[in-house]
């Protein structure tokens, strides 16, 4: 990996004040990781000299960038361990359940075509045993359903000639929730992109953004992801159309850690590539677009996911709730779910994901909401196994108050 870019360079201007251990989530519950500013700036200063030094606890950070928020210098001190991790870390003990963790786009198609089948096995105790005794999966983590039509394959089918009355488009990326997991986020997209005016036109290409795969370890493919990714963005912009996502931290992903830990360039598409709610919140204010919603009489506590904290685009989400006529919105003080990813399904990590999700539950639960709504696909399913309690994505929610 090539050390190019400023932010990697950053590292001297820590302060050594600790503030980012203060919220640190992995600090509070597991004694071996030394915490972000050790782990960081602390540690990079002796990893430049000599390889020898990276320490394996780096594992155990959650990359939910808290860290950086918190450090009142600048410091990006989630990339400097994520860097570290993928240049000097070792092997992974479960090479085969990491790449089957990370290969979203190659799973998901597989699964697809038979995901009765699969949504029924999965669940079983013997399948879970053996997920958990060979390959490291933890047997107590529910699985995510899979779909047996995937999004594209309904837009290509329902909705993609339709789009082409509309006079202005975005280009929408999807993500592998959406297209293997739940198409019906897709589909509230279009509805709520319609309702405001717009077609939706899809990627020309599209791939995993590479989250999982960076998480994992696996750079050369998350590059390669990567790059076919950033062609169809540049194509999109070329036609004048913004690029939207429906997930925080494939948006995350796309316009910071493209840059940050691949060392891609960005600077063609960035500015152009949001997630829906932003997006929308500013066109209403704006005056471009006028929605009309009918009343929802849902209590709806809104989780602030850790990528969306970091993008900060939380305040147009909440404030697109609150023009829905009935919903009682609660914002949630903003606590790690714990799952972080891939980082919560496997064998070794399993009760610290649960430990750090546990005082998030008890917010959830206090707060006795209809449903929790967020834009992490991987935060639902934390909070819905650790509380029981639906959880939604904003637009699914928008798109069910359109008149």
């Amino acid at each position: 990996m090539q050390k190019n870019n400023d932010s990697f360079l950053n590292f001297e201007a820590c302060l050594k004040c600790s503030i980012c251990n203060t919220v640190c989530p992995m600090m509070e519950v597991n004694a071996l990781y030394p915490g972000p500013k050790k782990s960081g700036p602390d540690q990079e200063r002796y990893r430049l000299k000599d390889p020898a030094f990276y320490d394996y606890a780096l594992k155990y950070c959650l990359n939910c960038k808290r860290c950086e928020l918190a450090c009142p210098s600048g410091v990006q001190v989630a990339d400097l361990i994520q860097r570290a991790k993928l240049q000097y870390g070792s092997r992974s003990k479960h090479p085969v359940r990491d790449a089957i963790l990370a290969s979203t786009d190659f799973v998901g198609t597989m699964a697809s075509p038979f995901a009765l089948i699969v949504n029924s096995v999965l669940p079983l105790k013997p399948v879970k045993a053996v997920l958990d005794g060979a390959f490291g999966i933890d047997s107590r983590r529910t699985f995510p359903k899979y779909s047996s039509e995937k999004f594209v394959t309904w837009f290509k089918l329902h909705a993609q000639k339709e789009q082409e009355k509309y006079s202005k488009f975005v280009s929408y990326f999807h993500g592998c929730y959406c297209n293997y997991n739940y198409p019906q986020l897709g589909k509230d997209f279009v509805k709520v992109v319609n309702a405001a005016g717009y077609g939706v036109h899809l990627l020309e290409k599209e791939r995993c953004c590479g989250v999982a795969l960076i998480a994992n370890g696996m750079e050369k493919q998350a590059r390669k992801q990567a790059l076919i990714n950033i062609e169809s963005f540049g194509k999109a912009v070329e036609k004048g159309e913004t690029i939207l996502t429906s997930s925080s931290s494939c948006t995350f992903m796309m316009r910071s850690e493209y840059r940050e830990i691949l060392d891609l360039p960005t600077e063609g598409y960035r500015d152009s590539l949001f997630l829906a709610c932003k997006w929308l919140y500013e066109k209403i204010e704006s005056g471009e677009v006028k929605l009309k919603f009918k009343p929802l009489k849902m209590k709806l506590a809104y989780h602030i996911a850790c990528h969306m904290q970091k993008l900060g685009w939380q305040n147009h989400t909440i404030e697109l709730l609150k023009m829905i006529p009935g919903v009682e919105l609660v914002v949630l003080n903003q606590k790690c779910c714990g799952i972080a990813g891939t980082f919560g399904f496997k064998k070794e990590n399993y009760e610290y994901s649960q430990a750090i999700g546990a005082n998030l539950f008890a917010d959830i639960k206090e707060a006795a909401p209809d449903a929790v709504v967020t834009e992490c696909e991987t935060c639902k399913w934390q909070i819905e196994m650790g509380t029981g309690v639906p959880v939604m994505n904003p637009l699914s929610v928008i798109a069910a108050a359109l008149e």
